[in-house]
């Protein structure tokens, strides 16, 4: 048999990267009568005839046209990999890049290189959130944070479109360690804070998209600090099918924990192990498979503490000795499976299935001991700063066992479809989730020797002055058992648009999306709940010299309870919590620009959400406590602006500023603040180098929000105490000197040319070794009857070095 040149085909294939190293979807690449596009990572693979020397042509709407000349050996595959540059001439066209897509959106773009250099107490994606408006966080040692009002439960969280969930029993953020995201894995991080589109989940607040990276090469990454220590390594298989990125992380949070003012023979640690594989077979299928198994392993022995508060003029101090210890357990496993079905260039389709395990043990029995006294403040006095007179005098026992066994599991299948102007999405998804939770906790408060009832018990106990014959009972306590089984159906379809009317470019995006749930308990069904939530966005590009877009977005947003939303006071499953529901409307200009001859942007947003239905709940350090009930109505409004750009030459940094107001009327009693009421908020992430040494950087992040309602007794009433507790100032810095990376020459004698990347760094957390706290601890004087709220602080100033290695 006799075969011509033109039935002999060969592969080429590869990523394409803009200028900032991030992957270009859409770009057109072609080889004669032969072409293809890039998907969202960039990549491409196009099966050409070889034997034949010809033009391969890479062409996009915003970059500059490359093309090379190819001609490949039969079954041949040929990996190329380029960067396409900026093309300034069409930066007045309709811009259909990665990029300029994401900004018509309204989605906020953070660079993965930002995202690992930056400094903090705890590093990473939530860590750079916190400095953006409208992304408030009073706690370093947490990674959870608040979005213009909503609180830690109302944000979505993807791994490649695979959402993400966190530990249901964390009431601490010492007790937090990992996130899930592995920053050294990831290639892409998009933020939207408010009226995100219909293809995203059913939580009120925030969406944070992350897309982890494809290798192409080997490569091999190793970070060690006084903090803890990671490792990740990307791996590729000779004939390019597979890939896979592996990440390992070991965290101790002692060096930071101990800085705190309560003396503990402390041992937060935490690790985990990462994978994200992928297997091209051809060019039409693609899959991928991430896998985590994390623990947190938390033992926590308090001695000692003692804390000065009051006045100049009234010194007090609570001095505290501790028997007892806690020991805390979280072990994660997850894992998801997803394929990609390439139709044609046009037409996509996806499956993605994911099963969430965590185990959850937090047990502890604390005793502690303590003292209220006045401190002696006559500087002559040989006693100066200790305490004179001790005006009350108690102790408090805690006490838990409590247990979690959480399976999530989902299904889902999504679809995309292009033609000429119009694309539309959809999806549909089934989750699975079953609960197991024993919760048995309780705390007893004695005073001068009287033993402290529940404060809403009756008859009132009026110790030391009238004597009380009640039952002893204890201050607090929470006995439950759940079986908790929830079947959720979700759907949502979208249609986006990209026009040219009257010379102004328009994107218009309309959807819908849909979810049905029931909630089984042991003891008690609900009934099945539906919610539908139609959403809108309109951006629009006048044809002026200046470069300025208008947005505006919005529709209807629900929350169907998650477990913990069902859970009452009293940790009792109440099935039938209705979904939260709230009316987003978000006003956004950009308007980008040059000064001293660098790229600038200026974002702008004005918000206002309408809530109804709300389930009312507490926040103690990180511990929200609903009411489960739907007895509430509330709103959100403010401004957030952010001017970002370079500073400094090459470098990107920013400046933010937000303005949010949000109240809540619970059973028509009248508005009042919510707990997330973060009324202002500055954020400074900053990146300079020295200008005759540029190996020698400086980063900055720098945070300041005002204070939230809280620090108040979990029992109290919210409308009785509505104090604020003291504003939040942190600034962490870091320096670090690069002996080599891919921008410096290396000349073929020098031991660092094995080296990708090597750098030596040091770190000061809380520079201006600001005393913050994120909640109070309540003392009662049994004599006067007054209740004191003393500051538990965060951690003070803290010192740390940081070695990085890039193969």
């Amino acid at each position: 048999m006799v075969h011509s040149v033109w039935s002999q085909t060969a592969r080429v294939k590869g990523i394409v990267l803009d200028e900032q190293d991030k992957p270009v979807e859409g770009v057109n690449v072609s080889f004669q009568d032969k072409h293809t596009k890039t998907n969202e990572n960039g990549y491409y693979l196009l099966t050409i005839p070889s034997k034949v020397k010809s033009n391969l042509r890479f062409t996009h709407l915003s970059l500059k046209t490359a093309v090379i000349g190819l001609e490949l050996k039969p079954n041949e595959d040929y990996e190329f990999n380029l960067i396409l540059k900026s093309n300034a001439e069409q930066l007045g066209e309709v811009v259909v890049s990665n990029n300029n897509k994401k900004r018509v959106e309204g989605i906020t773009t953070i660079s993965p290189k930002a995202i690992r250099l930056i400094p903090g107490a705890n590093p990473g994606v939530e860590n750079i959130l916190k400095s953006l408006p409208g992304v408030n966080a009073n706690n370093e040692l947490s990674t959870q944070y608040a979005v213009r009002g909503g609180n830690y439960d109302e944000n979505l969280v993807y791994v490649n479109e695979i959402e993400v969930y966190r530990p249901f029993l964390i009431r601490s953020g010492q007790q937090e360690g990992l996130s899930f995201t592995n920053t050294d894995l990831v290639q892409n991080v998009d933020f939207s804070s408010g009226g995100f589109q219909a293809k995203y989940g059913d939580k009120l607040s925030s969406v944070l998209d992350i897309s982890y990276r494809k290798p192409t090469k080997f490569g091999a990454t190793l970070e060690a600090s006084f903090l803890g220590a990671n490792l990740s390594m990307d791996n590729v298989s000779k004939n390019q099918k597979w890939s896979a990125i592996t990440g390992v992380r070991y965290r101790d949070n002692s060096l930071l924990v101990k800085s705190q003012e309560t003396q503990t023979n402390f041992k937060p640690r935490f690790a985990d192990v990462q994978m994200y594989v992928t297997f091209t077979p051809n060019a039409k299928w693609q899959f991928g498979i991430l896998g985590n198994i994390s623990q947190n392993k938390y033992d926590y022995t308090p001695v000692s503490r003692q804390t000065n508060f009051g006045t100049l003029q009234e010194p007090i101090a609570l001095l505290v000795q501790y028997e007892g210890q806690e020991k805390d357990r979280y072990t994660t496993v997850f894992g998801a499976l997803k394929s990609m079905y390439k139709i044609n260039e046009d037409h996509n389709l996806k499956l993605i299935t994911s099963v969430y395990h965590t185990i959850e043990q937090e047990y502890f029995d604390i005793e502690g001991f303590y003292r209220l006294g006045e401190v002696n403040s006559n500087l002559g006095d040989a006693n100066f700063g200790n305490v004179d007179f001790s005006r009350g005098i108690g102790s408090q026992l805690t006490h838990a066992r409590n247990d979690l066994d959480a399976l999530i599991a989902n299904v889902e299948i999504k679809g995309n479809h292009r033609k000429k102007e119009n694309q539309i999405d959809w999806g549909f998804k089934y989750t699975r989730e079953s609960i197991r939770d024993r919760i048995r906790e309780y705390e007893v408060i004695d005073s001068a020797g009287f033993s402290l009832n529940p404060p809403k018990i009756v008859p009132e106990n009026d110790q030391p002055y009238t004597s009380y014959t009640g039952p002893l009972v204890p201050y607090t306590s929470v006995r439950a058992f759940n079986y908790t089984n929830i079947n959720r159906f979700s759907a949502y379809v979208q249609w986006n648009r990209r026009f040219v009317w009257k010379g102004m470019d328009v994107f218009t995006n309309a959807g819908v999306r849909a979810q049905q749930w029931s909630v089984q308990d042991a003891n008690i069904s609900g009934v099945n709940q539906l919610t539908v939530s139609p959403r809108a966005q309109l951006a629009i590009k006048p044809n002026w010299k200046k470069d300025m877009l208008f947005r505006i977005s919005g529709g209807w947003y629900h929350q169907p309870p998650f477990y913990r939303e069902l859970r009452d006071s009293l940790g009792i499953v109440q099935p039938n919590v209705k979904a939260q529901q709230s009316v987003h409307f978000v006003l956004g200009h950009d308007f980008s620009f040059k000064m001293w001859n660098r790229p600038f942007k200026l974002v702008s947003e004005l918000y206002y959400k309408d809530m109804t239905q709300v389930n009312p709940y507490t926040i103690d350090n990180v511990r929200i406590r609903y009411q489960a009930k739907n007895n509430a109505e509330a709103f959100a409004e403010g401004i957030d602006m952010r001017l970002n750009g370079e500073f400094v030459p090459g470098t990107e940094s920013w400046l933010s500023f937000g303005y949010m107001k949000t109240e809540e009327n619970i059973d028509h009693k009248g508005f009042i603040a919510r707990p997330t009421d973060q009324r202002l908020k500055f954020g400074v992430l900053f990146q300079d180098y020295v200008p005759n040494i540029p190996a020698l950087k400086m980063y900055l992040n720098l945070v300041y929000n005002t204070g939230l309602p809280g620090g108040s007794p979990s029992y109290a009433n919210p409308y009785e105490y509505q104090s604020r507790l003291r504003d939040y100032r942190r600034a962490d810095v870091g320096f670090s000197y690069v002996f080599t990376d891919r921008a410096r020459a290396k000349e073929k004698d020098n031991w660092l040319r094995h080296f990708r990347e090597l750098a030596l760094g040091f770190e000061i957390f809380n520079m201006f070794n600001n005393q913050n706290s994120i909640t109070n601890t309540w003392v009662r004087d049994v004599y006067s009857k007054t209740q004191y709220g003393i500051p538990n602080y965060l951690t003070t100033r803290v010192f740390s070095a940081k070695l990085t290695i890039k193969l």
